[in-house]
Parts: structure tokens; sequence; C-alpha cells
């Protein structure tokens, strides 16, 4: 890893992506000056205990001390936040029994439901819950959570492309367009390190859906990628970021949120999301049955529903908020950016990712065949 891709990474830190990088150059330390914990500061039941500390379990970047600290100040309750790097480790913890400090998770949209299956999340109590009325009409009732009854959105972005304006000509709009230049792109490019996202955007391309759970569609969508994969510069969720703001790569697959970070390091970047379709993440506020701190779970959630705390994360992480309210306290030019908040015609080609039951295994099947070879 180069200083310069660690520099890159520690001034955006992506949201799928941090703990690697922790290990490599923070081995053992806590970070609770930045608002986290790692490695070695692992939470259980019986550390919290006080009704006045509250465990937090969410992405990298999603907190930071100034959100702590004004949650203390308006409710009494320190929040003490570790981090995962993705949402099967945070599920395999909690089912390996090493998660049962903590009172809030920050699971997204396919992982709320997969986490209700298996009898992981509570029921949430209405009641208790002050501002679901300010959230969009589309996350009031989401698929993958009817009526929110086990988890409130916190933040929402989809998945694209970004690419260099000056060295792209004509410039994409669609998946398509990796396979049509992928001569002039050969080793310039990079998809991201995720089956479903890989495979979900090459099955939309090809007008299949992005949770397809016939053979034939996905094993369609593995020969798309097998013709694809030479030309490839690699698989990455990170280090895009700072080949592409070097000009070694000319376009790649990312997250919106990361991309409208990036794109203020270098006026020539944009993105795109593509004419298809793709998917639209929901990552979210929940409650874990083995929570330790109910009142302090629910504060939480509470705080974060308020306008102006849900528009300052908006204006520092760069995810589109799903409160509508605090999405008219944004300064005008971040609610006309389309890359946080794309137009509704774009947005009703989007899915977001769902579990596929036994379909997984196929999914990684492929997976394991596409990214050995």
């Amino acid at each position: 890893m180069t200083t310069d891709y660690r520099q890159t990474l520690l001034r955006y830190p992506t949201r799928r992506q941090f703990l690697q990088l922790a290990g490599a150059t923070l081995p053992g330390l806590v970070l609770s000056g930045c608002g986290w914990t790692l490695a070695n500061v692992r939470p259980t039941t019986s550390t919290q205990s006080s009704s006045k500390e509250l465990y937090i379990y969410t992405w990298a970047g999603y907190t930071d001390q100034d959100l702590l600290d004004r949650f203390r100040d308006e409710t009494g309750i320190t929040a003490i936040a570790d981090v995962f790097d993705s949402n099967e480790a945070m599920l395999a913890r909690l089912q390996a029994g090493g998660g049962g400090g903590y009172s809030i998770i920050y699971p997204s949209d396919y992982m709320v439901q997969k986490m209700v299956e298996l009898g992981f999340l509570i029921e949430l109590d209405r009641s208790r819950l002050i501002g679901l009325d300010l959230l969009f009409p589309q996350f009031q009732s989401p698929i993958y959570d009817p009526k929110n009854l086990h988890s409130i959105p916190i933040s929402w972005g989809t998945t694209g492309l970004i690419y260099n304006t000056k060295k792209l000509q004509p410039p994409p709009q669609d998946w398509g367009y990796l396979w049509d230049y992928q001569q002039q792109l050969a080793k310039r490019m990079t998809l991201l390190n995720d089956v479903r996202e890989v495979m979900g955007a090459t099955l939309k391309m090809l007008g299949y859906s992005y949770n397809s759970k016939n053979a034939q569609e996905i094993e369609a969508a593995y020969k798309k990628l097998t013709q694809l994969k030479p030309s490839l510069a690699s698989f990455t969720s990170d280090a895009w970021r700072s080949q592409v703001l070097s000009g070694d790569l000319l376009i790649a697959m990312c997250y919106s949120s990361d991309a409208n970070e990036i794109i203020s390091e270098n006026e020539d970047l944009q993105y795109v999301l593509p004419k298809s379709g793709s998917s639209l993440w929901v990552d979210t506020l929940a409650i874990p049955t083995t929570a330790p701190n109910l009142e302090g779970a629910y504060a939480w959630i509470n705080f974060m529903l308020k306008p102006d705390v849900a528009a300052q994360i908006c204006e520092r992480l760069s995810f589109a908020v799903p409160n509508k309210e605090a999405f008219n306290l944004l300064p005008s030019e971040i609610q006309q950016n389309p890359s946080l908040f794309p137009s509704d015609e774009a947005l009703q080609k989007c899915e977001g990712i769902a579990p596929v039951g036994n379909f997984e295994e196929v999914y990684d099947r492929y997976w394991t065949k596409l990214t050995s070879k």
C-alpha cells in the first residue's frame, strides 16, 4: 500500500471498507478520539450495565466525535461506536455471540430482511419514536421492512460509474460501455469487490433483475463477465479512489457517496447512474434482540431522526438523506446534486439488493470462478 493511497483512504474512508487499512497501520489501537473502537475493545452485555453507556456497531465514517459529543450533551448518554466493514461480518459477529453489548446496529436493507428472518432484530415500539413522519414516503414502508417494523433508514445511495470526462469520449451512459469500449479501457477500469453488486449490474444490463433467482440468467451474467475480466485492473471497493485521482484509472464502479467525495478533488470526474438501472442501497438503524440498553437505543434513533442532525450527516459524509425535513435544510447545490439525489425516473429503474435464499450459493460459486481465474 503506497503512502498516497493510505492518505487518500484516511481522508475518505469508504462506507464499505476501513478495518483493512486500520489493521495494517493501527494494530490494536482504540480510536476513541475519532468516535470508534477497534480490534481489542469488544463490548459484552456485562460491560454495558450502565444505562448511561450506549455501544453502537456501525459502518466506518458514520459517526465522529462531534456527533457523539452532541448526543451525550443532549441525552446524558455516552455513545461508543465500533465499526464493521461488511454486513456479513456484522451478522457473523452477532451469530457468534460476540455482539451482545451493542444496542444499535446499522444493517443495510437486504441484511435487515435476513436478520428479521433469523430473529435477530426487535420489533420497534413506534410510540417511542419521534420523527418517522419526516421520512420521504418511499422510505416509510420499504420493501425490505414493511412499515419500518424493525429498522429506520438513515442514509441511502446508488451504485454506478465514476469516470474522467476529459479522457473518455463519448461518456458512459450504461454498464454496457465497459464491454463496448473494452479495448480502450483495458487495465484502466475496476469493478467493486462485491458479488451481488457486480453480478447484479451485469444481470441488469442483460435485462434481468439485480436479484435474479434464475440459474440460467446468473450463468449468462457470469459468462458476460468472463469476457470483461482480462481487461479489468482489479476488483476493488477501495483502491480505485487514488487511482482515479491520479489518472491511472479511467473509469470505476463505485458507490455514489464515495464518488461524490472524490469528485470534489477533481472537477474532471463525474458519476453516472447507468440508464438500464442499478442498485439502490439503504443503511438503517436497528436494535438487536440482545440489546442491553433499550432506552439509549431509542434515544439514539430519535436523535438521528432530528432534521438538523440528519442534514449535517449528509453534508459531512455525502450520503443522501431519507428525511424530507433534513433535505429541506440542505444547501441548494447539494439538493440539486444528481450524484446524491438522482431523478425519480432514474431511481425507478433501480432495485434494492434482496436476499436470494439458497441462490446465494449459485452467486458465490460463479464469483469464486470469476475472481480466481
